[in-house]
């Protein structure tokens, strides 16, 4: 692969990407006591690291550490000089993946990916570590997990709905519990509609978990709900809080509602009301919703 850096040569003195849509991206404010917070997280991991150099979950710390503070580039590189001293470990590989998704470039974190579920595929899972735990403070996701994940969405901003359907239905396979299993089927059902497979689409929406199961991914569920008709789009809108990342996400969901529905205006409003939240660019959400705007030419 090329130099992980070279592609961030042309943008401006701090920007971390450019959009879909031409626009630079910078890091977005933390607020004070976050951004404090986050710093002295990362300064610790790099001392630990600097202590221990041969230890590559250090390494991985330092990354997502830089990651947290929006400093994707800085990562990216982390993760590459990982990768060099342990080109055995697909962490490395799951975690670059996840950031080149960060930084517009899908095809890289697809090529990332790809690598790494083959590296991973014959060895036992493993549950990942939360470095911004849940309410309950109970890791959700594994490995294997995200590797197809990350996968299914680098192919999906790609338009490549056969190669996301792929690597969803694959997903799903390592979703072992509720919540792991809402966010796939979530991403699962846009991929089949985008396919016209509306009732293999559908057929996701039965049996879905009760909200007292679902510990952060409530979000997915009640959109999955929307989709099959048992709740009001209108009920997910947080006018408190337009900024936040649920609000992200939901907006974007409810805008592929509107489209498979054939309410193309609608799609466009809300789809724009996505891009209005400019902090949350980093988010799934916000980035599929670019990648459709410049993809459609809206």
């Amino acid at each position: 692969m090329d130099d992980p850096a070279a592609s961030a040569e042309a943008l401006p003195s701090g920007a971390q990407a450019r959009s879909f849509l031409g626009e630079a991206l910078f890091p977005p404010p933390l607020g004070d006591e976050l951004e404090a917070n986050r710093r002295a997280d990362l300064a610790t991991a790099e001392a630990e690291l600097h202590g221990d150099p041969d230890d590559p979950e250090l390494w991985i710390w330092v990354g997502r550490r830089q990651a947290y503070l929006g400093l994707y580039r800085e990562a990216i590189e982390t993760f590459s000089e990982g990768l060099e001293r342990f080109p055995d470990d697909p962490r490395f590989l799951r975690h670059r993946g996840h950031r080149f998704l960060s930084v517009r470039e899908p095809a890289r974190a697809e090529a990332d990916l790809d690598l790494g579920l083959a590296m991973a595929r014959n060895a036992p899972d493993e549950i990942e570590p939360d470095g911004l735990p849940n309410p309950q403070g109970i890791p959700l996701t594994t490995l294997h997990f995200n590797l197809w994940y990350h996968l299914g969405l680098a192919r999906y901003i790609q338009g490549d709905w056969e190669g996301a359907a792929q690597a969803w239905a694959g997903c799903m396979e390592v979703s072992t519990n509720p919540d792991l299993r809402v966010a796939t089927g979530y991403w699962l059902y846009l991929t089949r509609q985008r396919l016209g497979l509306d009732d293999e689409a559908r057929a996701l929406l039965v049996d879905l978990p009760e909200s007292d199961e679902i510990i952060e991914n409530d979000s997915y569920l009640h959109l999955l709900e929307v989709f099959a008709g048992e709740r009001d789009p209108d009920s997910l809108v947080n006018r408190d809080d337009p900024d936040s990342l649920g609000a992200a996400t939901v907006a974007y969901g409810i805008a592929m509602h509107h489209l498979f529905e054939g309410r193309d205006d609608d799609a466009r409003a809300v789809m724009q009301r996505v891009l209005d939240q400019p902090n949350q660019w980093a988010a799934f959400g916000y980035m599929a919703a670019e990648a459709q705007v410049a993809r459609a030419g809206w």
